[in-house]
């Protein structure tokens, strides 16, 4: 067992994944706490999966340790996975099972006692809004009930860490409404690691968001600071008389002049240094005719995109 801090359940170090020579995690390192609902996005084939299946046990890593509430998922397997719950991309339901007979062979494989299955299975049922459907074959229920079904499964045990694995996948938007309000609460109790592709997923549901990019960690932040790299970074500036790009990138906070045409202007800047106030003095200051000022919004999209990508579009009008 290694030292971690009480309030650290998942601790992942240096965690690589290599199929032959195709690297698909490499040098993955993070930990959640507890209480905490962590996003894990990234394109498909980033290498999502891949490290969910390494933290839950299902799959070895090639290099690097993954600690659950203490206990190497290696060296101690039984006692790292007692404290999780998995829900994988497609959840392990046997379709010909009532949900009530499903979720009571879940709880004896968790070693749940006998005098506490029944109360496990109707906490479990009623958390996931399964009551009314327990006497149901779970090949008879909805996509969504049965992604119910699945989450429900992985806490049955009440683990202190869950792992969901893209828990919204090909459900209605009513569905995946109440799922992503189920996954919230369950971060009341739980600390919860959710690995999606859906960027609104995340702004609904975490604390606190990863995102991986061919195999690699690229951006591990709060929700509110992803919401401050989407805070105006731009300028649309519009003037009859158009100044030099060097009088303007000699504004105080301007780091990147993009001329559109004759008389149009997007000025880059940190969110910290809006330069507004004194491009509008110095507008009137030399006549420049400001007819225009728009501040310019970057969609969580393009945050993606921009980290992910080799080519970022803030970074490309910076050059």
């Amino acid at each position: 067992m290694t030292a971690m801090n009480g309030d650290t359940l998942v601790k992942v170090e240096h965690l690589s994944r290599y199929y032959g020579d195709t690297r698909a995690v490499h040098d993955v390192s993070f930990s959640v706490s507890r209480g905490e609902v962590l996003g894990f996005l990234g394109p498909n084939g980033a290498g999502k999966s891949t490290t969910m299946q390494i933290i839950s046990g299902n799959l070895a890593p090639s290099a690097g340790q993954v600690w659950i509430d203490g206990h190497d998922i290696l060296d101690e397997p039984k006692a790292a996975k007692a404290k999780l719950g998995f829900l994988p991309e497609h959840p392990p339901l046997y379709r010909d099972f009532t949900v009530d007979e499903y979720l009571t062979y879940c709880a004896r494989i968790n070693r749940i006692p006998a005098a506490r299955r029944r109360p496990a299975l109707n906490t479990a049922k009623e958390r996931c809004g399964l009551t009314d459907v327990g006497r149901r074959l779970i090949g008879n229920l909805s996509k969504g009930y049965q992604q119910r079904v699945g989450i429900a499964q992985a806490i049955i045990h009440s683990p202190p860490v869950v792992i969901l694995d893209e828990p919204t996948v090909g459900l209605d938007p009513i569905q995946i409404r109440e799922i992503r309000a189920l996954i919230r609460e369950l971060g009341g109790d739980h600390s919860v690691i959710l690995s999606t592709h859906i960027l609104p997923e995340v702004q609904a549901i975490c604390d606190r968001v990863q995102i991986i990019s061919k195999g690699e960690l690229v951006l591990n932040d709060t929700i509110e600071g992803l919401l401050l790299r989407m805070q105006a970074s731009s300028l649309l500036a519009a003037m009859r008389v158009m100044p030099g790009k060097a009088e303007l990138l000699a504004i105080a906070g301007v780091r990147a002049v993009e001329m559109l045409d004759a008389n149009r202007v997007r000025l880059h800047y940190l969110p910290e240094h809006n330069p507004a106030e004194q491009l509008v003095e110095k507008a009137v200051q030399h006549g420049w005719g400001l007819f225009e000022l728009t501040p310019e919004r970057i969609s969580l999209e393009q945050v993606f995109v921009d980290i992910t990508c080799d080519e970022p579009h803030v970074a490309e009008a910076a050059a």
